[in-house]
């Protein structure tokens, strides 16, 4: 009866799947399972028995040879010659194979060749790349992703998740079906010549996370993860394509360590594995057998033991670790012997081919072990939607596969990894530049790289480079160099990623950064290996950024100097430092760097910036400019464009330096006048007379400051001082000036010609003689001019109560503690004429061509220090300074203002006397449109324009700020092309309609 019972089961058992086809119609139809197969059990459910169709359906029609063709994927290089790639269609034609694994090449040639062998194939192609960072692993002009050791580091696994998603998604896309990643081997010794950055780290449970989130990610878009190398590589000083590693730990160590995260993937739903060339004693004792040809490990220990029922793939058979100990056709029938699936990369196809099925002529592999196995790779292959296969399309593969969406999730991942490893004194991230006098030394390098260039765009560095290869001797002539620096940035590049090579670093490059901290505070930022910080026990600030990559390179500095947090941990031990290691710090507020999706805007749009600018270029509205659009604390687009000149010989970079105007007014006088007012030193209501006595007797004295902030004083709206100071023949009075600087004529106007020391008084007591406007009897308003004038009063007003000159003031309060080393005053005291764009050249008052000194001629009179212009800055600086307007006066960490103050300076403040200024700001006005404020903006936006064809816009309900400078009166102020076709509203709005229009 026993034996009746049993053959009834068993029958049951090969019957099952036929019984579920057969009755799943019944089941569907009689009762509540369309509830049921909406839910994912459901749907699971569908899955599988529409696999389970299509597997048998495929399964029935083939042949013995095509069985065994099956379990082979073959080598190709999609930048072979044609020869080889013949042989390729030969194999597919005569042997069947089932798969092809692609290497090196490019993804519009491999793209095309995947298309040409599947149509040559009967049975759809499993198409494999071995792409553990993305596809650049193997072809070029693809994205590289981090390497899995930086991945290590990173604290949020989502990201990896991520990762996994857009690699699945990229490999999908160029046709491929598996890739042979992640590498879930636990990395614990720091001399392993094949592992290393590829493995997440030495600790398991990371490594387990990391391994999953990247599994899952790939598998969410439908491709086949594949976690390698089984039972573990991590822990082996020799190399499986060279040799047979061998490793002695006992079974219960491998247990513990190096199999637990396949554990975790398996149970997470891995769908692959790769087994390793390994020699594991205590797995297998049998002399020289790879644990690929071990049914101990791989039938046992993997699919029995562990329960994977996933396809197992081989390592490739043409390593040494695979062939040591046997022909490659013995190697290809132990393999399925073991229990592999996949076959991968066979030295002779045709030997391993013919092997195998003798093997099974002679009985040593049975026709249900092959059957077996075919099944399952069909299955992977429906899961790689291989039964409803079409040509991929080659148009828009480069769009495709270079989104905008990697490049952001790319630039993510390596800032989430950088990691500081010491932090001497909390000194980074740096805070208060002003204190700083900072030296950057490439170590590796022969001219300025990414890193040093973003390290400039936060303060002023000097940049110094060097060879590898330096000497002792010459290191000593360059610790004489950066002997006046009292901070020293030193980065470590074209590092090697081997113990046994010292990474790249020389024992003269250790001892030279060991006494450089002698002399200046070192930090030293590592693109390479964390294993290489072993050498650095004494170093006081040490941050890891791990790969020598440009978009590592350009976060670096981000975190250095808190426009990003730091948040990595290592993800190994090196010398004292600890696995885990990592001093995390949040960000400071300082303006980061990305790409316009990443806060919300779209860059096809922001990219018609461009023809409209190069358009008005041509129409010679300007000979170049600058544009910055930062939001939500990032900087998205800056942009230079053109030259300083019509002659077109100096190019517009972003250190060129323009005379920015009236935008002085809010980037000068403002905070001036704002920092007056929160120390309680000057009040917005108090008439001019309570801080300038001598006003007594003019009709001036009630004028309030708040009214000479918003143009609303009665003021003349300009007067022309320099015609005052000429000579009945018309040119300069030798009263007023010389052409050569004295004490008694200090100010320099413009080339060779200098003021007298009395021309502030002189411009003063004309400025008192002006027309006063009358008030309004009804409502005790002046009527609103705008006027140059009101700042003459504010700057006067401030020097009475600063206790030190209005340049120093700005400098120390502002412009140095913001990293706003380009903004100021006077620019020719410390930079090159030719980085600053000529302006006028005037005809009636200087007579030549207006390059270094300001504009402005009342400005210029005064020595080229005014309130209301003789500022010159680039965008990059003037960035920073409006970013603390959005962030309520924080910037770096530090406040500058006080939240009320912003929001009091930056409202307007007469809104019923036709006056749409807020203290300082322009603002916009409701159904009004002027020549260069953006219409797009809200309400609570502000900003400023300057002559010489500058604007800034700053918009808080947008988090946007948007600067344009150029120089649009060069050579003449009668240029107003630039005014009359509100180019530079229509630029502007380009940034709004970025967010808010639709496509």
């Amino acid at each position: 009866m026993a034996k009746k019972v049993d053959k009834f089961y068993s029958t049951l058992y090969f019957l099952a799947p036929a019984l579920v086809l057969f009755l799943a119609p019944w089941f569907i139809a009689s009762g509540p399972s369309p509830a049921h197969l909406n839910s994912p059990q459901g749907a699971e459910l569908i899955f599988q028995r529409k696999q389970i169709t299509w597997v048998d359906s495929v399964f029935q029609t083939l042949t013995t040879r095509e069985k065994i063709g099956q379990l082979f994927s073959i080598r190709v290089h999609s930048n072979w010659r044609t020869s080889q790639l013949l042989e390729v269609e030969k194999l597919i034609q005569q042997y069947h194979v089932g798969g092809l694994t692609f290497f090196q090449g490019g993804p519009y040639r491999q793209t095309r060749l995947s298309n040409r062998y599947q149509q040559l194939s009967r049975i759809p192609l499993l198409i494999a790349l071995d792409a553990e960072w993305g596809l650049g692993m193997r072809l070029d002009s693809t994205i590289s992703f981090p390497h899995q050791m930086t991945l290590g580091a990173i604290q949020d696994d989502s990201l990896i998740y991520e990762m996994g998603r857009e690699v699945g998604r990229q490999c999908r896309r160029i046709g491929t079906h598996i890739n042979f990643a992640p590498v879930v081997d636990v990395n614990i010794n720091p001399n392993n010549p094949v592992i290393g950055d590829r493995s997440f780290g030495e600790n398991k449970d990371n490594v387990a996370r990391k391994g999953t989130a990247y599994m899952l990610g790939m598998q969410k878009e439908g491709l086949i993860a594949n976690a390698k190398h089984f039972p573990g590589h991590g822990d082996t000083d020799q190399d499986s394509h060279y040799t047979l590693p061998i490793i002695r730990h006992s079974k219960s160590r491998l247990e513990n360590i190096e199999l637990y995260p396949f554990r975790k993937l398996i149970e997470k739903g891995l769908m692959s594995t790769m087994v390793a060339h390994l020699q594991i004693p205590s797995l297998d004792s049998t002399p020289g057998r790879p644990t690929t040809l071990s049914p101990k490990v791989v039938s046992q220990l993997l699919r029995n033991d562990m329960g994977f029922e996933g396809l197992i793939v081989t390592d490739a058979l043409d390593m040494k670790g695979a062939v040591k100990n046997a022909t490659p056709g013995e190697v290809a029938v132990l393999s399925f012997l073991a229990g592999n699936d996949v076959l991968l990369i066979p030295n002779n196809v045709p030997l391993a081919y013919n092997s195998i099925q003798r093997a099974l002529q002679i009985g040593r592999i049975s026709m249900e072990a092959l059957d077996q196995r075919v099944k399952r790779i069909l299955k992977a292959k429906y899961f790689a939607q291989l039964h409803t296969y079409q040509d991929l399309p080659l148009s828009g593969l480069a769009q495709d596969i270079h989104g905008v969406e990697a490049k952001i999730l790319l630039e993510k991942l390596y800032a989430s990894a950088q990691t500081l490893v010491r932090n001497n004194q909390d000194l980074i991230p740096f805070k208060r530049l002003d204190t700083l006098k900072i030296a950057s030394l490439a170590i590796g390098g022969n001219k300025a790289n990414t890193f040093q260039r973003y390290l400039g765009k936060y303060t002023e560095v000097t940049s110094f480079q060097t060879p590898k290869t330096t000497n002792a001797f010459q290191y000593q002539l360059l610790s004489r160099k950066l002997a006046q620096y009292n901070t020293v940035i030193i980065s470590l590049h074209d590092m090697r990623k081997r113990a046994r090579e010292g990474f790249g670093i020389s024992p003269q490059t250790r001892q030279f950064i060991k006494n450089l901290q002698a002399q200046a505070q070192v930090v030293l930022t590592v693109f390479g290996s964390p294993y290489s910080l072993s050498y650095f026990q004494d170093t006081s600030n040490l941050l890891c950024a791990y790969e020598d990559t440009e978009e590592s390179q350009k976060v670096a500095p981000q975190v250095l100097f808190g426009a990003l947090p730091i948040l990595g941990k290592l993800p190994v031990s090196a010398g004292p430092f600890k696995e885990g290691t990592g001093i995390r710090r949040p960000a400071l507020g300082r303006l980061s760097y990305s790409y316009p999706e990443a806060v919300g805007m779209r860059s096809d749009t922001l990219r018609k910036l461009d023809s409209l600018i190069n358009r008005y270029i041509r129409r010679r509205a300007m000979p170049g400019c600058q544009v910055l659009i930062a939001r939500k604390g990032s900087i998205v687009w800056s942009k230079n464009y053109g030259y300083q000149t019509y002659n077109k010989i100096i190019s517009v970079h972003d250190n060129t330096l323009y005379d920015i105007a009236s935008i002085t007014k809010v980037a000068a006088s403002v905070p001036v006048i704002a920092s007056l007012y929160e120390k309680g030193v000057l009040k917005l209501d108090d008439p001019a007379l309570t801080y300038l006595p001598s006003l007594q007797a003019s009709p001036k004295k009630s004028i309030r400051v708040r009214e000479l902030l918003t143009h609303q004083a009665g003021l003349t709206p300009y007067i022309p001082y320099w015609e005052k100071t000429l000579n009945p023949q018309g040119g300069l009075s030798s009263l007023y000036y010389r052409q050569q600087y004295s004490l008694a004529f200090p100010h320099p106007v413009a080339g060779g010609i200098y003021a007298s020391k009395n021309m502030e008084e002189t411009l003063w007591n004309w400025t008192l003689a002006s027309q006063t406007g009358q008030r309004d009897p009804r409502t005790r308003y002046f009527p609103y001019k705008y006027s140059d004038l009101s700042f003459y009063f504010l700057k006067r007003i401030a020097d009475s109560l600063l206790q030190q000159p209005w340049e120093t003031f700005l400098n120390q309060d502002f412009y140095k503690p913001l990293g706003m080393n380009y903004t100021g005053y006077r620019p020719l005291d410390r930079f090159p004429m030719n980085q600053i764009v000529p302006t006028e050249r005037d005809q009636l008052f200087r007579r030549q061509l207006i390059q270094g000194t300001v504009h402005d001629q009342g400005a210029a009179m005064l020595g080229g220090i005014a309130g209301h212009a003789g500022l010159f800055s680039n965008a990059q600086d003037l960035a920073k300074y409006f970013q603390l307007y959005l962030q309520e006066g924080l910037y770096g960490g530090q406040r500058y203002l006080e939240a009320k103050t912003i929001e009091e300076f930056t409202r307007t403040q007469y809104p019923n006397n036709k006056n749409r200024r807020g203290l300082g700001w322009d603002k916009p006005e409701e159904g009004k449109e002027y020549s260069y404020l953006p219409n797009l903006s809200s309400p609570q936006s502000f900003g400023h324009s300057g002559f010489t064809g500058c604007v800034v816009w700053i918009d808080p309900q947008e988090e946007l700020i948007l600067i344009f400078l150029s120089n649009r009166i060069h050579p003449s102020v009668d240029n107003r092309l630039l005014i009359k076709d509100h180019v530079r509203r229509k630029a502007l709005n380009y940034a709004f309609r970025a967010i808010t229009m639709p496509q």
